[in-house]
């Protein structure tokens, strides 16, 4: 859904700045100088240092003097949607019987720009599960839930997403370039469904079909993601499959 138009003399400017520099850690850049910061959020050295010194003040950064990083109460802001979104919690227990019918291990998920995000899950009875924990960001070309997120697009809105992005490879099998990508999220839509094989990881795949709500809006997408020897060829569609679906037609009600 588009976000409706904001008057800008209502917006806090220093609150959108704030949020940038939090922003400019990650994987890549897990301590930062004001410098760093400042260049990665697009801000002076010395505004990002006068953000950066609030975080620490504030109990969400920590500092050497020179670097500064993330503390674990940054996880605050996470858990703070994780807790108050409707659906993640209506969710949840769905979530549950899949993995209990299936198996395996279940997960809600939306997206977030060039990310999956995963919201929910439900792990299978096995003593090791695979997928993803909660709060995890896996790029969307690279997992089932993404292809499904995507087939509910306009085709104006999914060339504008593919345009805006590069598309890392992890495996022989990712995919990296635009043509392929419109194809699989088309094939996608037709299907009402989308299973992939190694895109991230050998061996492992994934299956996920679109969560749509009463108005048939896109709210995200309920997926598996599974060991192939464990389901090998087609075996996924006929066991997983029409529970996910189930499940997907159950929800649609209720969301």
């Amino acid at each position: 859904m588009s976000t409706p138009a904001v008057d800008r003399s209502l917006l806090i400017e220093g609150l959108g700045k704030g949020l940038r520099v939090i922003e400019a850690f990650s994987d890549n850049h897990p301590r930062l100088t004001s410098s760093e910061a400042g260049e990665l959020a697009g801000l002076t050295r010395t505004a990002a240092r006068r953000y950066l010194v609030s975080l620490v003040h504030f109990g969400y950064a920590d500092t050497d003097g020179k670097y500064y990083w993330l503390m674990p109460s940054i996880l605050r802001l996470g858990r703070s949607y994780l807790e108050a979104a409707r659906v993640p919690r209506l969710v949840q227990p769905f979530l549950q019987r899949l993995s209990i019918q299936t198996g395996e291990t279940a997960n809600l998920s939306v997206l977030d720009g060039p990310d999956v995000v995963y919201l929910s899950r439900s792990n299978s009875p096995r003593i090791v599960s695979i997928g993803f924990q909660p709060g995890a960001r896996v790029p969307a070309h690279v997992v089932s839930a993404g292809y499904a997120i995507l087939s509910s697009y306009a085709p104006e809105q999914l060339d504008s997403w593919i345009e805006a992005r590069e598309f890392a490879r992890f495996t022989p099998h990712t995919i990296t370039d635009a043509k392929t990508l419109r194809e699989s999220v088309a094939a996608a839509r037709s299907l009402g469904y989308w299973r992939i094989e190694q895109f991230i990881d050998a061996g492992l795949a994934g299956i996920a079909v679109a969560l749509t709500d009463r108005k048939g809006r896109c709210a995200g997408a309920i997926s598996i993601t599974y060991q192939m020897q464990v389901y090998p060829a087609d075996t996924a569609l006929t066991k997983l499959l029409p529970a996910l679906q189930e499940v997907a037609t159950v929800l649609r009600a209720v969301i």
